[in-house]
Protein backbone atom coordinates (compact mmCIF):
# COMPACT_ATOMS: atom_id res chain seq x y z
CA UNK A 1 0.00 0.00 0.00
CA UNK A 2 1.50 3.32 -0.96
CA UNK A 3 1.96 6.27 1.34
CA UNK A 4 -0.65 8.48 -0.35
CA UNK A 5 -3.43 5.92 0.14
CA UNK A 6 -2.40 5.38 3.76
CA UNK A 7 -2.36 9.11 4.43
CA UNK A 8 -5.74 9.58 2.73
CA UNK A 9 -7.25 6.80 4.82
CA UNK A 10 -5.84 8.28 8.02
CA UNK A 11 -7.23 11.72 7.15
CA UNK A 12 -10.66 10.20 6.45
CA UNK A 13 -10.76 8.41 9.80
CA UNK A 14 -9.46 11.36 11.82
CA UNK A 15 -11.79 13.80 10.07
CA UNK A 16 -14.82 11.58 10.68
CA UNK A 17 -13.97 11.28 14.37
CA UNK A 18 -13.38 15.03 14.74
CA UNK A 19 -16.57 15.98 12.91
CA UNK A 20 -18.58 13.58 15.07
CA UNK A 21 -17.01 15.13 18.17
CA UNK A 22 -17.74 18.63 16.84
CA UNK A 23 -21.42 17.77 16.41
CA UNK A 24 -21.52 16.35 19.94
CA UNK A 25 -19.70 19.41 21.28
CA UNK A 26 -22.20 21.77 19.65
CA UNK A 27 -25.16 19.72 20.89
CA UNK A 28 -23.72 19.90 24.41
CA UNK A 29 -23.36 23.67 24.05
CA UNK A 30 -26.97 24.02 22.88
CA UNK A 31 -28.14 21.86 25.80
CA UNK A 32 -26.14 23.98 28.25
CA UNK A 33 -27.57 27.23 26.88
CA UNK A 34 -31.15 25.92 26.93
CA UNK A 35 -30.81 24.76 30.54
CA UNK A 36 -28.95 27.86 31.76
CA UNK A 37 -25.79 25.93 32.60
CA UNK A 38 -22.60 27.91 32.78
CA UNK A 39 -19.84 27.03 30.36
CA UNK A 40 -16.28 28.03 31.19
CA UNK A 41 -15.16 30.94 29.05
CA UNK A 42 -11.89 29.14 28.38
CA UNK A 43 -13.82 26.78 26.07
CA UNK A 44 -15.00 29.56 23.76
CA UNK A 45 -11.97 29.16 21.50
CA UNK A 46 -12.76 25.47 21.01
CA UNK A 47 -16.37 26.34 20.15
CA UNK A 48 -15.23 28.78 17.46
CA UNK A 49 -12.86 26.23 15.92
CA UNK A 50 -15.63 23.62 15.97
CA UNK A 51 -18.12 26.00 14.35
CA UNK A 52 -15.62 26.94 11.66
CA UNK A 53 -15.00 23.25 10.88
CA UNK A 54 -18.71 22.47 10.71
CA UNK A 55 -19.31 25.48 8.45
CA UNK A 56 -16.43 24.60 6.12
CA UNK A 57 -17.49 20.97 5.88
CA UNK A 58 -21.09 22.02 5.26
CA UNK A 59 -20.00 24.20 2.34
CA UNK A 60 -17.96 21.30 0.95
CA UNK A 61 -20.99 19.02 1.33
CA UNK A 62 -23.17 21.44 -0.66
CA UNK A 63 -20.54 21.58 -3.40
CA UNK A 64 -20.35 17.78 -3.45
CA UNK A 65 -24.13 17.44 -3.62
CA UNK A 66 -24.21 19.83 -6.57
CA UNK A 67 -21.48 18.07 -8.58
CA UNK A 68 -22.15 14.44 -7.58
CA UNK A 69 -24.78 13.75 -10.29
CA UNK A 70 -22.31 14.87 -12.96
CA UNK A 71 -19.93 12.15 -11.73
CA UNK A 72 -22.68 9.47 -11.52
CA UNK A 73 -22.86 9.55 -7.71
CA UNK A 74 -25.90 9.89 -5.44
CA UNK A 75 -25.99 13.53 -4.23
CA UNK A 76 -27.23 13.01 -0.66
CA UNK A 77 -24.88 10.09 0.04
CA UNK A 78 -21.87 11.92 -1.34
CA UNK A 79 -22.81 15.12 0.51
CA UNK A 80 -22.94 13.27 3.83
CA UNK A 81 -19.67 11.51 3.02
CA UNK A 82 -18.07 14.84 2.13
CA UNK A 83 -19.40 16.48 5.29
CA UNK A 84 -17.61 13.95 7.47
CA UNK A 85 -14.48 13.44 5.37
CA UNK A 86 -13.95 16.97 4.05
CA UNK A 87 -11.65 18.09 1.29
CA UNK A 88 -10.39 14.58 0.58
CA UNK A 89 -13.87 13.63 -0.64
CA UNK A 90 -13.96 16.63 -2.97
CA UNK A 91 -10.55 15.69 -4.33
CA UNK A 92 -11.86 12.17 -4.98
CA UNK A 93 -14.97 13.58 -6.66
CA UNK A 94 -13.05 15.84 -9.01
CA UNK A 95 -10.17 13.46 -9.69
CA UNK A 96 -9.83 12.44 -13.27
CA UNK A 97 -11.25 9.04 -14.02
CA UNK A 98 -8.98 6.20 -14.95
CA UNK A 99 -8.72 5.30 -18.60
CA UNK A 100 -10.26 1.90 -17.85
CA UNK A 101 -13.71 3.16 -18.80
CA UNK A 102 -12.52 4.26 -22.22
CA UNK A 103 -11.97 1.97 -25.14
CA UNK A 104 -8.36 0.97 -25.60
CA UNK A 105 -6.56 2.45 -28.55
CA UNK A 106 -4.95 -0.15 -30.77
CA UNK A 107 -2.08 0.83 -32.97
CA UNK A 108 -1.89 -0.85 -36.27
CA UNK A 109 1.16 -0.93 -38.41
CA UNK A 110 0.92 -1.45 -42.12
Amino acid sequence: MNIQKTLTTMIKVISTVFMSCAIGWELWNIYAVMNNLSIPSSLNFIFWIERFAITAHSIEAVIAAFYAPKKQKTPIKYAIYTFFVGTVALIELFAKEENSSKKPIYKTTI
